[in-house]
């Protein structure tokens, strides 16, 4: 047995350590920390206000005096199509700026170990369904998401890179498509399934004969509530010590009609859909290949239609009943 797999068989050791979650306020980073609040471990965040992640000077200093055992590397700049679109110099600065700057410094620091969430648009455009994590760097890159996706493939790179000269104990992740709590609703910056949830509760609202959806329906996607994700990188945390990056998801994917379809009845909506053909569709499909984690000893909980029940129930007590 070699040392890796060695290192496999022992868990490390989240109990009564310090753990840092990167970006505790986004809809990752808060799924992770509440999924911590089960591991008797002692959580330490940082919101910005405390910390900017975009400078280095500053994040060395906070992992030097904190002291982390390991760090969640969830922070991120997020967005869906139009976002990326309109904003690439910034998707793609901001999260190469916070990714080094945590990762070098938590190596610089000592830190024992640390997980960095990557992303499924990582992947080819025409990517073999399901994918593969041997499909990554395999071909061109989908063109409403590269910005975001060069600095998701930037940091997996960066934790192989330290691995390999430095032996830093770092390693990956790739999610598909979240979705849950404290999620982005903004129709203008938003992923497609919260999207949908605000549009259709509004049409629902308004009494409006339809609903408009970007493209053609057609696409396929995959769908992981947050909370089995931040179940996923706790398990990852202890038990993944491989250089490959895992993916993570359901190995379920659905069309966005489907999925449209869904959120109508969830809402309680009426109505009809109406597509914009104009708009892209993006990625024809993008289903993950989850045999690596299952190997690990993790699956999904939660079905598509329960998590999006409970995310439409957030969503009313803490969006729409604020807007």
């Amino acid at each position: 047995m070699d040392a890796e797999a060695a290192v496999q068989k022992t868990p490390f050791a989240i109990k009564g350590r310090k753990i840092w979650v990167a970006g505790h306020r986004g809809m990752v980073g808060s799924a992770i920390v509440r999924r911590l609040q089960s591991e008797d471990c002692e959580i330490i965040t940082a919101s910005r206000s405390e910390l900017d992640l975009r400078v280095q000077a500053d994040v060395a200093r906070f992992i030097e005096t904190q002291r982390p055992a390991a760090i969640f590397l969830a922070a991120a700049k997020v967005g869906g199509i139009l976002a990326n679109s309109r904003h690439p110099a910034e998707f793609l600065y901001e999260n190469l700026v916070i990714e080094t700057n945590i990762i070098h410094a938590a190596w610089q620091a000592g830190v024992e170990k640390l997980l960095f969430l990557g992303s499924s648009c990582i992947y080819p455009k025409f990517a073999q369904q399901p994918i593969s994590e041997s499909e990554l760097l395999a071909g061109k890159l989908e063109p409403t998401n590269e910005a975001y996706a060069i600095a998701k493939i930037a940091g997996l790179k960066l934790c192989e890179a330290y691995r390999q000269q430095y032996g830093a104990r770092f390693v990956s992740c790739m999610p598909t498509n979240l979705y849950g709590p404290h999620d982005n609703f903004d129709l203008t910056s938003s992923h497609v399934l919260p999207a949908l949830l605000a549009k259709v509760h509004q049409a629902k609202l308004q009494n409006s004969p339809s609903v408009e959806i970007w493209g053609s329906g057609a696409p396929r996607r995959e769908f992981l509530h947050v909370d089995d994700l931040a179940d996923a990188t706790i398990h990852l945390m202890k038990f993944h010590e491989s250089a490959v990056p895992l993916n993570v998801g359901t190995g379920v994917d659905v069309t966005i009609l489907e999925l449209a379809e869904t959120i109508k009845q969830v809402v309680g909506y009426q109505g009809s859909f109406v597509f914009d053909r104009s708009k892209p569709d993006g990625t024809p499909r993008k289903l993950l290949d989850v045999t690596a984690i299952a190997r690990l000893g993790w699956t999904h909980r939660i079905a598509l239609r329960d998590g999006v029940t409970q995310t439409y129930a957030w969503y009313k007590d803490n969006i729409a009943a604020k807007a």
